[in-house]
């Protein structure tokens, strides 16, 4: 699997892992994040390797059917494009303006939590 791949799934892991199983999640964390290869993990869970490859062939199509459904990471994405134009146009035209970077970062933060 190519980096871009890994990242992408990578990402959607972090908007969708609650919605997989256990076992889904731990295979994919073993899988995209600590590098482990699928003998490997086959062997710490004493599985087979067709029980892991196909655990985490299903977790990813799930992840890239919930984000097509829910957009999450697109919207994520655009999000921080707008946030970096702003923050750029601000920089840029509004150097001295502090009022506006604490209001423009009370936004931002406000958003993050919701």
């Amino acid at each position: 699997m190519d980096l871009t791949k890994k990242n992408h799934i990578n990402a959607l892991f972090g908007f969708y892992d609650q919605l997989l199983t256990e076992k889904q999640q731990q295979y994919l964390q073993y899988y995209f994040e600590d590098d482990f290869s699928i003998v490997e993990i086959a062997n710490a869970e004493s599985v087979s390797r067709q029980a892991v490859s196909d655990n985490i062939n299903r977790a990813i199509e799930l992840l890239e059917k919930y984000e097509s459904l829910l957009h999450l990471q697109a919207n994520f994405e655009s999000r921080q494009v707008i946030e970096n134009e702003v923050e750029e146009y601000i920089n840029t035209h509004y150097k001295s303006d502090d009022v506006l970077k604490l209001l423009v970062q009370k936004l931002l933060n406000t958003e993050m939590d919701n």
